[in-house]
């Protein structure tokens, strides 16, 4: 649902713009609340993984398919404000590296596939949580769920912002009726995704998905011959914490690339849901050439390289290997800052004291 240069006039794209990065400036505060040693590796991590998923176009009708957009993992995995920021980075990598989705429009595509899909997911995902069973099927079931709504409730995001901006004199009606009624067909896949990896996580380390906190044991100590909860802020002892942690990374990275640089190849080549509306509702008339389109990367394929698998393959690592490296900066920065939000507050109660 990439929304190319053109299809949304420019006052309605600067709007968009300033609100994705109100939204991401929130988000950016909250995810300080949401990021600590465990966690900020894994968000680095969780952007790269969507952005490997996103390579793998999947059938959905005759002549369209879908890929996975993100909102939904990424808020169930690390957060929902660090899943805004997952996804973002993702798209400003797409943007500039590889000329998927417009420049101009990348406001419009943060909202839509950042802003949008995180917070329907993640609204749905705790309501259901709230109401079901404390059991991983519980936890499975809500995201698989909150994805599901997520992909329609983008594509009626995009349908507002075509409606007070499209480029193009198609009634609002049909475009919401046809991008509505496709992007439900490829929620059932953002679902089915969603849901096999947020279970494959849950099955080894239940601890680094934020949204099952409710199923972690807490920590137990023995007090005058009787076990109770540790306080939640007892330290957990490095060597158990970080080894684990290190083979998911590993594990996760390696899976990452195996699906950018290979399994890639192997994607539907049909057009993605908005480009299949697009043609056939013709509101892509007036779209213009990507400013990146030139890139040595443009198109998910290196310049130069003519063997098609290699090129692809090439791509997909690299995509793969500046997300991951982006991303972590973005999160270890934000982790950085909430230390030293800690240790001010630490230093301004210890004056209080004196």
């Amino acid at each position: 649902m990439h929304v190319p240069d053109g299809f949304i006039n420019a006052p309605v794209s600067i709007a968009a713009g300033v609100a994705a990065a109100g939204a991401v400036a929130v988000s950016l505060r909250g995810a300080r609340r949401e990021l600590d040693e465990r966690t900020a590796p894994l968000a680095g991590l969780v952007a790269a993984f969507i952005f490997s998923v996103q390579m793998l176009n999947f059938p959905v009708a005759a002549g369209t398919s879908g890929h996975l957009l993100g909102g939904a993992l990424a808020a169930v995995l690390v957060g929902p404000y660090t899943g805004v920021l997952c996804v973002s980075v993702v798209l400003l990598m797409q943007g500039l590296l590889f000329a998927d989705g417009g420049l101009t429009a990348l406001g419009v595509n943060v909202m839509n596939m950042a802003v949008v899909t995180v917070i329907v997911a993640y609204a749905v995902f705790r309501g259901l949580v709230k109401i079901l069973p404390d059991t991983r099927r519980s936890v499975t079931a809500a995201a698989f769920t909150g994805a599901l709504l997520s992909v329609p409730a983008a594509a009626g995001m995009f349908t507002l912002l075509y409606a007070l901006g499209g480029t193009t004199d198609v009634p609002v009606g049909k475009v919401f009726t046809a991008m509505v009624g496709v992007h439900v067909l490829i929620g059932i896949g953002e679902a089915a995704i969603t849901a096999l990896t947020v279970g494959a996580v849950l099955a080894v380390r239940p601890d680094l998905v934020h949204g099952a906190g409710s199923l972690v044991t807490p920590l137990k100590l023995r007090v005058d011959g009787r076990l109770v909860d540790a306080p939640a802020a007892a330290p957990v002892a490095a060597p158990a914490t970080t080894r684990p942690n290190r083979k998911i990374w590993a594990t996760g990275l390696v899976t990452a690339l195996l699906l950018a640089g290979f399994v890639s190849f192997y994607a539907s080549s049909s057009p993605d849901g908005l480009e299949k509306v697009a043609a056939d509702q013709g509101i892509d008339q007036k779209v213009t050439e990507h400013a990146a389109a030139d890139s040595p990367l443009a198109d998910y394929g290196v310049k130069d390289v003519g063997d098609a698998r290699l090129s692809g393959g090439l791509a997909g690592v690299i995509g793969v290997g500046a997300t991951v490296a982006v991303g972590s900066g973005v999160f270890w920065a934000v982790r950085r800052r909430r230390a030293e939000d800690h240790g001010a507050d630490d230093r301004t109660a210890a004056s209080a004291a004196l």
